[in-house]
């Protein structure tokens, strides 16, 4: 069943920041938060903040680095998230840029995609209380804990067929996930397991007077189209990495609420199975009442048109 969720579109600075993206999802009007990695509020602890303040929803995280977790910390977080939201979660997992990496390593994965099957699968393991070199985690009720990968070419999508729940892409056209993507999750699964769903982050601004589109897109996308993973993925799906192509070619997505529904119909007719509304652009460049007030009258015209 396809389903519109909505992402917090920065790194939150404050819990107040983060609220009405969790009210929005508890009044029904997204079906999960998400959160992406964050080095300032940390996204595992505001869900845990938001929880306690009664807040409780569904959420996902798109997705947290692997770097900066050993498996057996990613899994006792997610694990945690779930049991305090009371709710499924999607704990998602990203190899990162090379550069980050080494920042922490002292050098690059020399092999990414075979590395973050090691640590999805030892993930998964420690989840399934089975053992890691003789250790177990305690036992646990909770809601299901889906695993996630951050999935951008057929490597690592393969490798998301073999042991993720969700694949997440980011900035991925809906026709390169039909056509790219979807066949090597398919192939990465085989006939073992099920392909996993397919979560698709989805940068969108409605168009309104004395807003430059190309503007907001840099705002929101600038870092991802200067790093080679992105440049390289895009390239592959016949687009050039700069903003302007981004609104030229509608990978970010704008126009009127009922135009962006429309146009997002496409991700779902491809394949996608969750839309992740992204208002980042107009979150930096006009701040949080209208970035979610955005988001909502873009999911309530998703809502109108599925009707």
């Amino acid at each position: 069943m396809a389903i519109a969720s909505v992402m917090f579109p920065g790194q939150p600075g404050a819990v107040a920041d983060v609220e009405p993206y969790a009210e929005l999802v508890k009044r029904g009007g997204a079906a999960r938060l998400w959160l992406g990695q964050s080095l300032r509020a940390e996204a595992q602890q505001v869900v845990a903040y938001l929880a306690g303040g009664g807040r409780q929803v569904p959420t996902g995280t798109s997705v947290t680095l692997m770097p900066l977790r050993h498996p057996l910390q990613a899994a006792l977080e997610a694990r945690s998230m779930a049991l305090m939201t009371g709710h499924p979660v999607v704990a998602g997992f990203g190899a990162s840029a090379p550069e980050f990496v080494s920042v922490l390593n002292g050098a690059p994965y020399e092999r990414p995609a075979a590395m973050a099957r090691e640590y999805l699968s030892t993930v998964r393991a420690l989840l399934d209380g089975q053992g890691l070199r003789g250790f177990r985690l305690p036992p646990l009720r909770h809601p299901r804990v889906e695993l996630g990968a951050g999935v951008l070419r057929p490597g690592m999508a393969r490798v998301a067929g073999e042991c993720a729940d969700v694949a997440i892409t980011w900035m991925t056209p809906p026709s390169y996930v039909r056509d790219v993507l979807l066949p090597a999750l398919r192939e990465g699964a085989g006939d073992v397991r099920a392909t996993p769903r397919v979560a698709t982050v989805v940068h969108v601004a409605p168009a309104r007077q004395g807003r430059d589109a190309a503007r907001l897109a840099e705002l929101a996308a600038g870092h991802h189209l200067r790093a080679a993973h992105y440049t390289d993925m895009l390239r592959r799906a016949g687009l050039e990495p700069s903003p302007r192509a981004m609104v030229d070619s509608g990978l970010f997505v704008t126009g009127s609420a009922q135009q962006i529904a429309e146009r997002l119909r496409d991700y779902f007719l491809a394949g996608v199975d969750e839309i992740i509304l992204n208002t980042s652009g107009v979150f930096l460049a006009e701040g949080r009442a209208a970035a979610i007030s955005d988001a909502e009258e873009i999911l309530t015209a998703l809502e109108d048109h599925n009707d």
